[in-house]
């Protein structure tokens, strides 16, 4: 085991300060994800929207006592070995670059089969399938989910111990000189490059020098499996002269298929291998699913796996969940359903989302036996319980014959079945209420059983909201402020559309300074869901006062009248009560003008109890250059209005005028806070950089019915839609009730079913509405896309004439939403 003082000359750092010998289990880059103080090591990493720097004393006062930091002091002169005098301390020149070394160091210590995946798409998928396939023969350790990243690998890597004999780790690279950083943690033996395409072009001069950049990964590999079929990867292959085993539908290889057919769910395969041919089922049809199968099938068949014995292992080949999501489920509980592996390390990463949740009462575990990981039961077990103990779970339920034997281990309420029939056969909804239940269990377990059990009925339209484009937009806007400008996000109206409290929460979990709702009751909700952000109520009723106190919400105030009617309501005791001053500079919507201040500030000298936490204004046109000159007016005139705000308060107020637009455009006036809104839900307000914004929101249904018609025969109510040829007319689950609006009637809006855009026939109709699939291959079932990165919120906007706010909020309330993370 590596000792602390070893780590220097692993990552050519400085010991700082040892005080005591600790292990070093635990590598930690995040400090909100702690789970185990003792033998953690925390990189205190300086990155593009943070620096890690800032929560050494945060995990010192919770126990870790480990640190790697890249200067002595803090920026303000503080020796860290006097803030932290019983910590060891290592002083390094890149923090990531330290981990890095210490993973490459870690890689090294094992001399066994490693595989290696790059390439445009697919490598999550063929990483897994590998992993399944490859477990008769193999204790397997693979990256958890999609971590391929230059900090994701290392952590990855970390995972290896003496037990396991193969390792399949994933990388990506979205710039040049990435991937000979992540070359020396894999140090793969084997390679697949899984193909080449358009994902993060923008990172590189050309095509070919993508390809050359991750070809870097295999420069030391026994054999790299790809497909010459992909022109410029094989171009670039041949150049370097990379040893390789090939599969191609075109050209020469080691295994050529010969013939890939559609038979029913099934893809029906004809390859020659060594001369003699062969005939493979497939459990999918999609091109994507067959090229990750064939990449798959060119491993075994090169590992020497036996020809009769592929077709077994292929047929228990299941689709991958690639991403954790959290759904609404019965009695009030939410459902985290990740039925993606059931190794420790993605235990470990979906306890983080589940203690990362606020409490909204008991955390509940339903996991299966843990398969293939490489340690004893016992040591698994207790590893298992430990995670689960230090996660503050409250209930374990366990299915499973192995994990049943070590029930003992587990200190929480716990429940044991056998198999997930004998949890069925008990299951009693009335036993779960307002809990937040992590479903996670090996595919042989069925779990998905268990989810549907769990989950409330609803109709087939759903909104899917991607946590992690929210986070990608909240730290594009974040890279844009000054380090000391604060951050208030709007959730008001169901966080447009998205879901007021697992978006706060997520807000709450990336440290923003404030949350803005419209109506006292969102902040309740916010309130009684575990938020504990300040929270700004934008439109205050004197009926709600009441409740604003008793939770601990700020209001707006923006007249006298209301002003009056707040104090009047105050109660008699000393406790603080924090307002926000809204200020009309030219939006002549809400707020104070000069003419109100000679009675709004004698009003409020009477009753130094109540606190003006900020003055803030609202620009009528910032998002449009014509409208510049008044937007600079509106802004000097609140300069100029809030100093006097100050004056006559006699102390110091948060002041904030730009919203998304304006931090965009008017970057000059950050003043104290910034407000963004409908940025993070993925629509850039200018026009100007919508590219570097990722949409937040899919809105999908499903196809109810699909009928023929002949020319001339009308579709939907008042016979709007006529057929003017033969037509295939498909019948979708999504109406105006659902919030898609009657505008998009009759060819005004399109839905994308298979890939291709279908343009609506007839009314909209409440619960309902019909497409022209004409000349496509549309079946009930089939999923259509509402709205989504191929058919955007703003084109849907301007077919109607209306703003992609609009259409955003108004998804209804009974369309469920489905919250996921890849």
């Amino acid at each position: 085991m590596l000792t602390f003082q070893e780590l220097a000359a692993v990552t050519n750092g400085k010991v700082l300060q040892f005080v005591q010998p600790l292990p070093l289990n635990h590598l930690l880059t995040d400090s909100r994800k702690l789970s185990q103080p003792s033998g953690t090591v925390f990189f205190a990493i300086s990155g593009k929207y943070n620096d890690g720097h800032k929560y050494l004393a945060a995990l010192y006062k919770q126990g870790v006592r480990q640190f790697i930091i890249e200067s002595e002091q803090t920026k303000t002169g503080q020796n860290y070995s006097t803030l932290f005098p019983e910590a060891n301390l290592l002083v390094v020149e890149n923090s990531l670059k330290a981990l890095q070394q210490l993973a490459a160091w870690h890689r090294s210590q094992f001399n066994i089969t490693v595989i290696g995946i790059t390439g445009s798409n697919g490598k999550t998928i063929v990483k897994e399938w590998l992993a399944q396939l490859l477990s008769p023969d193999e204790l397997v350790v693979k990256s958890p989910r999609s971590y391929n990243s230059q900090l994701g690998v290392p952590l990855s890597v970390w995972q290896l111990n003496s037990n396991h004999t193969l390792g399949i780790f994933e990388a990506g690279i979205s710039l040049p000189g990435e991937m000979e950083k992540l070359q020396p943690i894999i140090q793969p033996t084997i390679g697949i490059f899984t193909n080449i395409g358009s994902a993060h072009d923008e990172g590189f001069t050309s095509r070919q020098q993508k390809v050359q950049e991750k070809l870097k990964l295999f420069t030391n590999v026994d054999v790299l499996i790809y497909c010459p079929d992909h022109e410029l990867l094989h171009h670039e292959v041949q150049a370097q002269s990379i040893k390789s085993f090939t599969w191609s539908r075109h050209h020469e290889a080691d295994v050529k298929i010969n013939a890939a057919t559609t038979a029913g769910h099934k893809t029906i395969v004809v390859y020659t291998y060594r001369n003699e041919k062969q005939r493979l089922a497939i459990p999918f049809t999609d091109e994507a699913s067959i090229e990750n199968a064939l990449h798959c099938l060119a491993m075994l068949l090169y590992r020497q796996v036996p020809v009769a014995e592929i077709q077994d292992r292929l047929d228990r080949l299941h689709p991958v969940a690639m991403r954790l999501e959290m759904k609404e489920a019965i009695n009030g509980c939410y459902l985290i359903d990740d039925t993606y592996n059931n190794d420790l390390a993605g235990l470990a990463i979906a306890l983080d989302l589940l203690a990362n949740q606020p409490q909204r009462g008991k955390r509940t575990i339903i996991l299966s036996d843990l398969l293939e990981s490489g340690l004893s039961e016992e040591e698994l077990y207790s590893q298992v319980a430990t995670f689960i103990k230090a996660h503050q779970v409250d209930k374990v339920i366990g299915i499973g014959p192995t994990i049943s034997k070590h029930q003992a281990k587990f200190d929480a309420s716990v429940a044991f079945y056998h198999s997930t029939p004998d949890f069925l056969a008990q299951f009693n909804p009335d036993d779960f209420r307002n809990e937040l239940i992590l479903v996670k269990g090996a595919r042989v377990f069925e779990f998905e059983r268990i989810v549907h059990a769990f989950q409330q009925k609803v109709h087939g339209t759903v909104l899917e909201v991607n946590l992690d484009a929210l986070v990608h937009n909240l730290n594009y806007y974040r890279s844009k402020l000054a380090p000391d400008s604060k951050l208030m996000v709007m959730v008001k109206a169901f966080a447009y559309g998205s879901g007021s409290f697992e978006v706060a929460n997520l807000l709450q979990f990336h440290r923003v300074d404030y949350l803005a709702v419209a109506y006292a009751d969102e902040g309740v909700m916010l309130r009684e869901n575990g938020i504990t952000l300040p929270v700004m109520v934008m439109n205050p009723s004197p009926d709600s006062f009441a409740k604003l106190r008793q939770h601990n919400l700020e209001p707006e105030i923006y007249s006298l009248g209301l002003l009056e009617q707040y104090l009047k309501d105050l109660p008699e005791d000393t406790s603080r009560h924090r307002i926000h001053l809204k200020l009309d500079t030219g939006m002549h919507r809400l707020g104070f003008t000069p003419e109100d201040f000679e009675m709004l500030f004698p009003l409020l000298q009477q009753y130094p109890q109540v606190q003006v936490v900020s003055t803030f204004t609202h620009l009528a046109g910032a998002d449009e250059a014509l409208h510049n000159d008044f937007s600079q007016m509106q802004i000097s005139n609140f300069r100029s209005m809030a100093a006097e705000v100050e004056a006559r308060l006699g102390y110091k107020v948060i002041k904030h005028v730009l919203n998304s637009a304006g931090i965009v455009r008017f970057p000059e006036h950050q003043l104290d806070m910034v407000r963004l809104g409908i940025g993070l839900y993925g629509v850039e307000a200018t026009g100007s950089e919508q590219q570097a914004l990722k949409p937040v929101s899919i809105l999908k249904t499903t196809v109810s019915q699909v009928k023929s018609i002949t020319k001339g025969e009308t579709v939907g109510y008042s016979r709007k839609g006529i057929a003017d040829s033969d037509k295939t007319i498909a019948t979708i689950a999504i109406g105006y009730a659902d919030g898609y609006d009657r505008r998009f009637s009759n060819g005004a809006g399109q839905v994308i079913i298979n890939g291709k855009r279908c343009p609506i026939i007839g009314n909209v109709c409440m619960d309902m509405c019909m497409v022209d699939v004409t000349g496509l291959h549309v079946k009930a079932g089939d999923e259509a896309i509402v709205f989504g990165p191929k058919l955007t919120l703003t084109e849907m906007a301007t077919r109607i004439g209306t703003i992609p706010y609009e259409l955003l909020t108004n998804v209804s309330s009974r369309v469920k939403r489905i919250f996921f993370s890849e």
